[in-house]
């Protein structure tokens, strides 16, 4: 590594059209590019760390450490899916890594600039289980950097992370290199030919992103489409005699049950139209 060599890459286990709604809702400008079988990869545009620890802290009004900057942004990423996210990062004094899945607690490793180790060896094994990875030839690989190796810097740990990941479909595109400055991936990512840019369009189309997650998900049939607008027609006429029976009894529970169906109905029918008049 470089005096200059402080970077980042999102590694998310996913193709590239799943990811790019939910990269979207990080506010952020990034480069999305395929990275193998099943994987992407996010190379984030801007530099929104510090490049020197020594140059403050988030409480002193100064930028946050690289780590923490991302290791956010993979927590935000993981916790909005249904897939894990790999954030691989390098400074002057250090290098490692922050897996988040879902809403577990992130796990992650730390390499110090000669290549020591500075991280419990329990979290190898943790990522390697989420990951979905061999238990034993993975793992034993990825344990074997956790072991001091006078040889090995702080880029090696992360190519030799790398290459494990390469038997579960990670191939990163030529010049996506951990340990390269931010400048020179962005470059890379830039002329890729499959390179889609994300950034920020506003709250409206947030909104619409994420509705579109979610109507992707195992719950789309059930809020938009004919499934949708069957299961509101049931609730309205489940829902009217319902509050009509209840009204002549005088029982406000029932009442109360059948406007809740009738309102979810009625929800339901104007969310369809809402969705079907939103699409293109």
């Amino acid at each position: 590594m470089t005096a200059t060599s402080v970077g980042a890459l999102l590694l998310c286990r996913a193709e590239p059209e799943t990811v790019r709604p939910v990269a979207h809702l990080l506010r952020e400008r990034m480069l999305l590019v395929p990275a193998g079988d099943g994987w992407s990869v996010l190379v984030p545009e801007g530099k929104p760390w510090q490049k020197d620890p020594r140059e403050g802290t988030a409480a002193d009004g100064g930028p946050e450490p690289v780590d923490r900057v991302v290791g956010g942004w993979a927590t935000a990423l993981a916790v909005g899916s249904t897939w894990p996210v790999l954030a691989l990062w390098w400074d002057d004094d250090r290098s490692g890594y922050t897996l988040a899945s879902g809403f577990r607690r992130p796990v992650g490793y730390t390499w110090l600039a000669d290549g020591t180790p500075a991280a419990e060896e329990e979290a190898m094994r943790t990522s390697a289980a989420r990951l979905g990875l061999d238990p034993v030839l993975d793992v034993q690989a990825l344990e074997a950097l956790t072991r001091a190796d006078p040889e090995a810097d702080a880029g090696a740990r992360l190519r030799g992370l790398l290459a494990v990941l390469t038997r579960a479909g990670v191939a990163l595109p030529p010049g996506l290199t951990p340990g390269e400055p931010a400048d020179r991936l962005r470059s890379v990512a830039r002329i890729h030919p499959e390179a889609e840019q994300i950034e920020w369009a506003g709250w409206r189309d947030a909104v619409r992103v994420e509705l579109d997650v979610v109507e992707s998900g195992s719950l789309g049939p059930w809020m938009v489409g004919p499934r949708a607008r069957a299961v509101a027609t049931a609730q309205v006429a489940a829902g009217l005699p319902l509050t009509l029976w209840g009204a002549r009894r005088r029982s406000g529970g029932w009442i109360t049950a059948g406007l809740i169906l009738l309102v979810q109905g009625l929800l339901g029918f104007a969310y369809n139209r809402f969705r079907g008049a939103d699409s293109p």
